[in-house]
């Protein structure tokens, strides 16, 4: 299949994440490797994505989805036939990578993301795509809700007010009972210079709102049990050998300073 007919129409937004798993998959296979992102290669427009990228942001991105797929992989170890669910799925390939074949994955997203992601993607045997807002949470109406549940949210909570996602946290919990939450998140200061990166290259559309100081104040704040806060990157500054040293001192402190956070949350 050509390139125009696999990914035509595809936003820039969604081609930069599968930018970022294929150049860590590439670089440092032995701490990343996404196969499924690895062979769309050919169909994405890798060097002008790279052309307004850098290596910490490509690390970022890979280590933020490493992170929550341990997570991931750790709750369906602990609750073998369960639930796990993608708001805002985007062409995310955590499916892929994680290799489950008997629990039941949920892709949820916009109409239009969701067309493209069959298209890109596929759907495997147990996995089911539902073409919703998430906010609204009409896509809970198509789960199984008595089973164990993992909600992962990547790279999409920031977009938002955070009185909308306390308010949907506080829904999600009350209609699903044996639900755990990921995200990711940034602290204030670290949403402050994300704007003002964001600034810079132009891009009037990609404001950022919502950040988390102190995460068991939110989970106050939402009636949920905090689980667990994990920064991004400890163990690619341990494994991934090669990095530039400003990537590393970037990794570190970002780490270091909470401006890089993956927090897990429990509904009951």
């Amino acid at each position: 299949m050509s390139a125009d007919n696999l990914l035509n129409g595809v936003e820039d937004t969604l081609y930069i994440p599968l930018t970022a798993r294929i150049y860590v998959s590439e670089k440092f296979p032995e701490f990343f490797y996404d196969v499924k992102a690895l062979s769309l290669k050919q169909h994405i427009p890798i060097a002008d994505i790279e052309n307004n990228a850098t290596e910490y942001f490509h690390m970022a991105s890979a280590c933020r989805q490493q992170t929550i797929d341990n997570k991931i992989i750790r709750f369906l170890k602990e609750n073998p036939q369960s639930n796990v669910v993608f708001l805002g799925a985007g062409l995310e390939t955590a499916y892929n990578r994680i290799g489950d074949t008997t629990s039941n994955f949920y892709q949820v997203d916009l109409p239009n993301v969701i067309d493209l992601r069959k298209r890109v993607l596929g759907q495997a045997d147990n996995e089911t795509l539902i073409s919703a807002d998430m906010f609204t949470l009409d896509w809970i109406e198509e789960i199984n809700t008595s089973l164990p549940t993992m909600i992962a949210v990547s790279g999409v909570y920031q977009y938002f007010d955070e009185n909308k996602i306390v308010e949907m946290i506080k829904k999600m919990k009350s209609l699903i009972l044996k639900g755990e939450l990921v995200f990711d998140a940034t602290n204030s200061k670290g949403l402050e210079l994300a704007n003002r990166y964001v600034a810079k290259t132009g891009n009037t559309d990609a404001q950022m709102y919502f950040s988390v100081d102190n995460p068991e104040e939110f989970a106050d704040k939402t009636g949920t049990k905090l689980i667990g806060v994990s920064g991004f990157f400890e163990e690619a500054l341990k494994n991934c050998n090669g990095l530039k040293l400003k990537t590393k001192i970037y990794m570190y402190f970002a780490d270091k300073l909470n401006r890089t956070l993956v927090v897990h949350l429990r509904f009951n």
